[in-house]
């Protein structure tokens, strides 16, 4: 929830690996993070959901983020944030990439596509809840998200 506007604001983790999503769920419910988490295993299932909430009738307005992982099966990241970016509704959606790459090549193509933050994965689950305590703060207390409908 957006403190600021009360907008419910959802948030999308495309993430693969099933430890880092226990992570990131967790280290949110640690942070004290009250917002909706959905989850997909990758590019496809993330667009799938996402035009999916674009398409759905009615009901209160809803802001959404996404958490991408770069490195997913059937359609990556890289290309789901093409996808998105190409997309005249989904381009406002903000995208925070979460991976464990190492590439500054992904940091720059990241950004080159339209991310709006790049964060490497911490080793550690307090590393994990520092992150997610952090992007709390910033993208649900302070940071006004525009609804997503079309």
């Amino acid at each position: 929830m957006n403190k600021r506007t009360a907008l419910p604001v959802d948030i999308v983790v495309a993430e693969d690996d099933d430890d880092d999503y226990f992570f990131i769920e967790n280290s949110f419910k640690e942070a004290r993070c009250t917002n909706a988490l959905t989850r997909a295993r990758d590019g496809e299932e993330l667009m799938a959901l996402l035009l999916a909430r674009l398409a759905a009738p009615g009901g209160t307005p809803r802001a959404v983020i996404v958490l991408l992982d770069l490195n997913m099966p059937k359609k990556d990241g890289r290309e789901a944030l093409k996808e998105m970016r190409a997309h005249p509704i989904l381009r406002r959606v903000p995208v925070v990439v979460l991976t464990t790459s190492q590439s500054d090549e992904d940091i720059v193509r990241s950004y080159d596509l339209g991310v709006n933050c790049f964060i490497r994965k911490p080793a550690s689950f307090e590393g994990f809840v520092e992150i997610m305590d952090r992007l709390n703060k910033f993208w649900f207390e302070l940071v006004e998200i525009p609804p997503l409908h079309a």
